[in-house]
């Protein structure tokens, strides 16, 4: 069975819902919280670096993106391999994505502390995206509101919720959304 994964990145961790279609029954093939770092600090990298001087402040940072990119990594490789002991074949990774943020140097965000949210925001969907390549998945980005409005999607959204049982909250059905849009659009767009 051909499967994308989605997911709902928050900061540090992310809602995944993996879902395939096999005879035309589209069905729900994982569904967990997965945490994309180890320490409590590279939640909020920028956060953790707003007080420090220029240099460190940049190191503290990269730190913590390396960090967030290793564990994205980590996590796919698992729900990968997860995928193939049920003799599934993962073919995307769709993540909701917001706004672009401009190309903010890390002396710019901190500067201003909304900025800092936003890029902490970004962050954790594009280490997810950047995890798709490095797992040899096609990374789909999915704008937030795309398909909101579709009945037929809600349908299966709603379809599958009922069969997997709580929790089956808005992170879940976001992430679902994602990965049906990868799953349906084989060509959707990479990111």
């Amino acid at each position: 069975m051909r499967v994308a994964l989605g997911f709902k990145a928050h900061s540090g961790w992310a809602a995944l819902i993996g879902v395939g279609e096999r005879d035309g029954d589209v069905e729900m093939t994982d569904r967990r919280r997965i945490a994309l770092v180890d320490e409590e600090w590279q939640k909020q990298p920028y956060h953790a670096a707003e007080h420090l001087r220029s240099a460190a402040a940049r190191d503290t940072v990269a730190r913590g993106i390396d960090a967030a990119k290793k564990g994205a990594v980590r996590e796919l490789q698992a729900a990968i391999a997860r995928a193939h002991e049920r003799h599934e074949d993962v073919s995307a990774c769709a993540v909701l994505v917001g706004n672009p943020m401009p190309e903010w140097s890390v002396d710019e965000i901190l500067a201003v502390h909304f900025r800092m949210h936003k890029a902490e925001g970004v962050l954790f969907r594009d280490v997810l995206l950047h995890a798709a390549a490095a797992c040899g998945l096609r990374p789909v980005a999915v704008p937030e509101k795309a398909s909101a409005d579709d009945r037929g999607l809600q349908r299966t959204i709603e379809k599958l919720g009922k069969s997997a049982g709580p929790p089956w909250g808005k992170d879940q059905k976001d992430a679902a959304r994602a990965a049906l849009i990868a799953l349906k659009n084989p060509i959707a767009s990479r990111s």
